[in-house]
């Protein structure tokens, strides 16, 4: 049986690039949950290779780190852009024809992984940035959904995913926790 290691966790913590808490008020507790939960993610897929991020759990499963990524690219464009902001785009996995479609080609081709993770982070800029031009977190955008409400549901989100994203990481090489 193993045990606990500081050679199996992701980083050591003092090299630990999330907060641990002590955020003050509302706005910045939620942004800041929300950015640790996003680091949390890119931390698990950290230092693999394209084989290993698009590993799937077990069959019948389809779920995979680069599927969770690409999966949460869509759910940050369609709560900030689409819901919020009242963007008229597509999503950029999902489809009405396969909306499996973030997991489905989550395969190991460096392209598919490169812009998986740009894609990502360009969903992530715009959230952060909306965000921060929002004043009152009571806003609603033209669903009818408040600002506040969809950070939260963002917190909740990654942090089932990130959950899943321990499974699969530990399955990989071990690493744990975090």
């Amino acid at each position: 049986m193993s045990g606990f290691a500081w050679s199996n966790m992701f980083v050591a913590p003092e090299e630990d690039p999330r907060t641990d808490g002590g955020f003050v008020g509302e706005r910045d507790t939620l942004v800041g949950y929300l950015r640790d939960q996003r680091l949390t993610l890119e931390l698990k897929c950290a230092g693999l290779d394209n084989d290993q991020l698009a590993r799937r759990s077990v069959e019948p499963s389809k779920l995979s780190l680069l599927g969770l990524i690409r999966h949460m690219t869509d759910v940050e464009r369609n709560w900030f852009r689409i819901r919020l902001a009242g963007n008229r785009v597509q999503r950029i996995y999902r489809t009405e024809e396969n909306r499996d479609a973030d997991f489905d080609g989550a395969v190991p081709d460096d392209e598919v992984v490169k812009a998986a993770f740009a894609a990502w982070k360009t969903e992530i800029e715009y959230a952060e940035e909306f965000v921060d031009t929002i004043d009152d977190l009571g806003h609603e955008g033209p669903e009818g959904d408040a600002v506040r409400e969809v950070l939260i549901h963002m917190i909740e989100e990654y942090a089932r995913h990130n959950g899943h994203a321990d499974l699969l990481r530990e399955r990989i090489d071990g690493r744990i926790g975090q």
